[in-house]
């Protein structure tokens, strides 16, 4: 594996690998990498001839009361996990390398409607952090396909219409949740949990599973539904930002006829905020 941290010695390696006419495949993360992160690279590897990881804790996308300061960086443990699976390329940067001016001097890519809801109602910009970075991230590699997890659904979507509207020539791939074996969706924030939080944590899980199966059993009153979810993760202990169901392909709130759903949660548990979501399909 090369291990690059400038955008010039990216490119000038990229270069040669189109020279040959290979395809690539880019897998952007934050670093702290787990088996969820592994599994992307995973998946990178049968879509494309060359994978690229990118690792950059990028501060665009913090808030000045988030965890930005305390966000876990273990380069060498990702290193030594990413040459286990033969990755072509670890892209890691520094930020004076991506944000030369700074990050308040720089650009911004701003998707309107999509980035107002859900977790861009309580985490102002943080969606135009993701996908200024993530616009950079296309433009210096160029690849052919990029994969993203599932659990993070949300910025999924605003990236899928950011590459639409702005016509980006690259193929977008969601790879499905991993979670642990007690449900707990794979997230690097997990490692903030307390021991007592950690057993408590997979309740997030299950609450999804509920509400799916409420839906399942034919209940459409969505507002109710919610409500009651919410209230049941708050007496285990839970702070619930948001639980909804919503309309998977257009991310609406749900309305009676509609038949692919989406369940998405965010809710703190001590100062750590965790999301998750769970697909419903209604024959």
């Amino acid at each position: 594996m090369i291990v690059v941290h400038t955008i010039k010695e990216l490119q000038d390696h990229l270069n040669e690998h189109r020279k040959s006419a290979r395809s690539i495949c880019l897998v952007p993360t934050m670093g702290n990498l787990h088996a969820g992160h592994l599994q992307l690279v995973s998946s990178a590897q049968q879509h494309a001839d060359v994978v690229v990881v990118s690792l950059f804790v990028n501060p665009t996308q913090f808030s000045a009361n988030e965890d930005l300061g305390n966000y876990p960086r273990t380069l060498q443990d990702d290193i030594d996990k990413l040459s286990s699976l033969n990755t072509d390329i670890l892209f890691a940067p520094s930020i004076a390398e991506i944000y030369p001016l700074g990050g308040d001097n720089t650009t911004h890519v701003h998707v309107p409607g999509l980035t107002d809801i859900l977790c861009g109602a309580t985490r102002n910009g943080h969606f135009d952090g993701v996908t200024t970075i993530v616009c950079k991230l296309f433009n210096m590699t160029r690849a052919d396909v990029a994969i993203f997890g599932e659990k993070d659904f949300q910025q999924l979507a605003v990236i899928r219409r950011m590459v639409r509207d702005l016509n980006i020539p690259i193929n977008i791939i969601g790879e499905a949740i991993v979670r642990e074996a007690d449900g707990l969706a794979m997230s690097s924030r997990n490692g903030y949990l307390s021991k007592l939080e950690r057993k408590t944590a997979p309740v997030l899980y299950k609450t999804l599973l509920s509400v799916k199966q409420d839906v399942l059993n034919g209940q459409n009153d969505f507002e109710t539904i919610e409500a009651h979810a919410k209230s049941e993760l708050a007496q285990q202990g839970f702070k619930p930002d948001y639980l909804h169901v919503f309309q998977r392909d257009q991310l609406r709130p749900a309305v009676l006829g509609d038949k692919e759903l989406v369940i998405l949660v965010a809710a703190f548990l001590g100062n750590t905020r965790l999301i998750d979501n769970l697909n419903v399909n209604i024959a």
